[in-house]
Parts: C-alpha cells; sequence; structure tokens
C-alpha cells in the first residue's frame, strides 16, 4: 500500500483530523522537508488533499490553541499564554532497543495506574518507541494557585523527570533479568563506560522520556500518521498490548482504526495526584540539593579577554538571543563563562545588555543589574555548568556540539583550549 492509498481511507482522514482540532499541525513531505508553519487541519478532506500534494506523514503540537493560525515564530510568552487553551501530557519514550521500550512503557503505564489515572492513551510512535498521552482534562484547572493552561511546559518537565525517577530502580531490575551488559551495549549501540558508572546502570542512558526536552509549539507524530523512515504506522493500542505489541501489525495493509489516542473525556481531576506529587517531589529535590555543601569548580586567571570566534556552539547560540524559556539560566550561564573565560567587568555589562536585546522578551533591567552586580562581587572565577549538565544546554536545546566538544567537559574548557591550539598551531 502507497503513502497515498493508505491516507485516502476515510477512516484514516477522520481519526487524524480529530486529532488535529485545535492543534497546530506540522506536515512532512518526504525525510527532511516540513511544510509551512503554522497550518490546520479543519476538515478530514484535508488529509488527503495533503497526501495528494506528497505529504508523507502529520505531526500535531501538545498544545491546544484557540486559533492556531495566529501563532507566530517569536512569540512572547505572554502571546502564547493567551492562544494557548491547554496541553497534553505526552511522554516519548525513545531508544534503539524497541523491547527496552517496552520495559519503560509498561512501567510508565503501572506509575499512571498508581497515581489513579486511568483514562490515558498509548500509541506505537511509528518507529522504535512509544508515546503515552493524559488528556489536559485529567489535571485540575489550578495548581499551587496558578492556572494550569499556563504551566507549559515546566509541569510536563516535571511530571516526566517524577515518573522517571519512580520508575529507575524496577527498570534497572527488569532490563538486568532480560540483558546482561554485552547484549544491553549491542542493543543500543553504545560503550558499556556510557552507562554502568560506579558500577551501577544508568538506564536512562540508554532510554530518553524525551518530554524533558521540549518547549512551546513542540509537536509529536499524529495517530495514525505513517513514519517515512520505517513505513510503519503510528498506531495506538491499548495499555495492555505493549508487552505483546508486534511491529507487523502497524504496517499500513494490517492497520484498522480500533483504538483513539486522547480523543476522549477523562474524569474530571483525575491527574490531580500526579502534577502535584510531582511539583512537591520538585521542590524536596531543590531543597536537599540546596542543604548539600556545593565544591565550586574555579579557574585560573587570565591574561586577556577570550574573543567571540573561540567560544563554543552552545555559547554562541545563547548570544544569539534565546528564543524561548531559559532565559535566566542562559543568563547564569553567560555571566559564569565570560568571567573565565577572561572578560572584565564593563566587556561583561556591555555584552550582557546587547545580549538581552536579542531575547525574545527581555528581561527586565532591574534582574539584569542585579545579577551584574553579585557577579562582580564575587572574587572567584566559578566555571558554568558542565557540558553533561541535564538542567542547562540540553534541556535549553542549545546543545549542537562540533568536533572540538567531544574532547571537552565545560563551555570555558572549550574557548580555552581552542584558542591554545589554534595559537600553538600558528607557531608552528
Amino acid at each position: 500500500m502507497n503513502t497515498l492509498e493508505y491516507y485516502s481511507q476515510k477512516e484514516i482522514q477522520q481519526e487524524i483530523a480529530n486529532s488535529a482540532k485545535d492543534r497546530e499541525i506540522g506536515v512532512m513531505y518526504g525525510k527532511d522537508q516540513f511544510g509551512k508553519r503554522p497550518d490546520v487541519i479543519q476538515f478530514s478532506s484535508d488529509v488527503g488533499e495533503f497526501a495528494k500534494q506528497g505529504a508523507t506523514s502529520f505531526h500535531i503540537s501538545e498544545e491546544h490553541w484557540h486559533n492556531p493560525l495566529n501563532l507566530a515564530t517569536g512569540m512572547t510568552i505572554a502571546k502564547l499564554n493567551e492562544l494557548r487553551k491547554g496541553w497534553d501530557l505526552i511522554l516519548d519514550i525513545d531508544t534503539k532497543s524497541f523491547e527496552l521500550a517496552k520495559l519503560t512503557t509498561i512501567l510508565l503505564i503501572d506509575a499512571l495506574k498508581f497515581h489513579d489515572v486511568k483514562n490515558f492513551s498509548v500509541k506505537f510512535s511509528g518507529s522504535k518507541g512509544f508515546h503515552i498521552g493524559v488528556p489536559f482534562n485529567a489535571f485540575p484547572k489550578t495548581v499551587n494557585g496558578e492556572d494550569t493552561n499556563l504551566l507549559f511546559p515546566t509541569a510536563s518537565r516535571t511530571m516526566a523527570a517524577y515518573l522517571q525517577e519512580m520508575i529507575r530502580e524496577p527498570l534497572v531490575a527488569s532490563i538486568l533479568e532480560k540483558f546482561s551488559i554485552n547484549d544491553l551495549a549491542k542493543a543500543t549501540e553504545k560503550k558499556a563506560v556510557e552507562f554502568v558508572k560506579e558500577d551501577k546502570l544508568d538506564p536512562f542512558a540508554i532510554i530518553d522520556i524525551d518530554t524533558l526536552l521540549i518547549s512551546s509549539r513542540h509537536m509529536f507524530r499524529a495517530p495514525y500518521s505513517l513514519n517515512e523512515k520505517s513505513n510503519l504506522v503510528s498506531v495506538p493500542i491499548r495499555p495492555d498490548e505493549v508487552a505483546g505489541f508486534n511491529k507487523e501489525s502497524a504496517k499500513p495493509e494490517n492497520v484498522k482504526v480500533k483504538e483513539h489516542f486522547l480523543n476522549f473525556e477523562p474524569q474530571e481531576k483525575e491527574a490531580r495526584n500526579l502534577i502535584i506529587q510531582a511539583f512537591d517531589w520538585e521542590s524536596k529535590q531543590q531543597k536537599r540539593e540546596d542543604l548539600v555543601p556545593k565544591k565550586k569548580a574555579t579557574y585560573e586567571d587570565l591574561k586577556f579577554a577570550i574573543k567571540e570566534e573561540y567560544f563554543p556552539p552552545c555559547i554562541k547560540t545563547i548570544l544569539a538571543g534565546v528564543k524561548d524559556d531559559g532565559r535566566k539560566r542562559s543568563l547564569f550561564v553567560l555571566l559564569n563563562f565570560l568571567k573565565t573565560v577572561g572578560w572584565s567587568k564593563d566587556e561583561i555589562n556591555k555584552r550582557i545588555h546587547e545580549w538581552n536585546e536579542k531575547n525574545y522578551e527581555p528581561l527586565k533591567e532591574g534582574y539584569i543589574q542585579a545579577q551584574l552586580n553579585w557577579h562582580a562581587r564575587q572574587a572567584e572565577k566559578v566555571l558554568p555548568a558542565n557540558c553533561d549538565n541535564a538542567n542547562y544546554y540540553k534541556s535549553l536545546l542549545i546543545c549542537e556540539p562540533d568536533n572540538w566538544c567531544s574532547k571537552i567537559k565545560n563551555p570555558a574548557n572549550y574557548a580555552i583550549r581552542k584558542l591554545r591550539v589554534l595559537v600553538k598551531n600558528k607557531k608552528t
């Protein structure tokens, strides 16, 4: 069955159109070309029309919008909040091993049930993983005094991190029952040293729950959409079917509309315990971190300021302006980085203000100045967060490593090492 024939089926068109209601859609034409954004699907026949134009897959936003066509690149958080009606929690389980994906999905399902969440959806991603969806209407209208529709993507990230830690130990036990370390290395195409640390298996070094990295207008593959790389369908399944799911049933010619994804009404506030306990867990985690004395990593004084041409890709990306949330974390990184690589107080002050003007929404001058003043009073040069710190570069979606990045652990080390190597090469 070819792509056009598959998308010509009325039932398939209707399911995709139902899923696209009040959402922004993204249409893929082949493996690399995205269609215009924003776009919408208003009628089921639109799916067939897109397919006639060469569409190969359909992607939908996690957020629900009052009018998706009013979305635009570079919108402020305030404008996005005005347009957003709500959002769904989408847990995207991704790994090179299909069996690992199954184990993780089953444990996440159990974790949702533990929190009294009953009306959630599961679907095969179309590749090697699964998507689990909890509809927005399952959450209370407010959490800790804030409107829940304004808590995206913070709430999604927090719940994903909470559930990830909740299943960590049982996941390790399940993996080691089925895999040896050598088998894991082969299945994930990784070296054992990458996922065995201090003689302990780190399951999330080989399994990703991608909600941790989402930002506004993030999309996921629509239910019953094809995956152009595998030519399999992202087909919804019952939660109790995950263990026995076979990719053969996701071939286009074998797919029949039997299950739905997120197209139902959950019980009111059934996910209340999940979101509240996730935020409580995050708060306790932060308090524990604050109680542990932190050894500050420092760096020696440089005799001159390192120029921006030697900066790592992540720092250059920040300096080009932050396009989404993460401005305060980015400012923290910049202040420590610039001071470490030898910039003076006046140079830092000038560059930070230039940077702030490039942000999608500049930070308030009072906040900027308070941070500049505090850092200027600190005698030590403190390194910015290391590259593997999950709360910074990767979660800010600015980690774009080049050939130098594999040799370093910190952005400041990158600039210093690159400068030294290039200067040495010029002399020889």
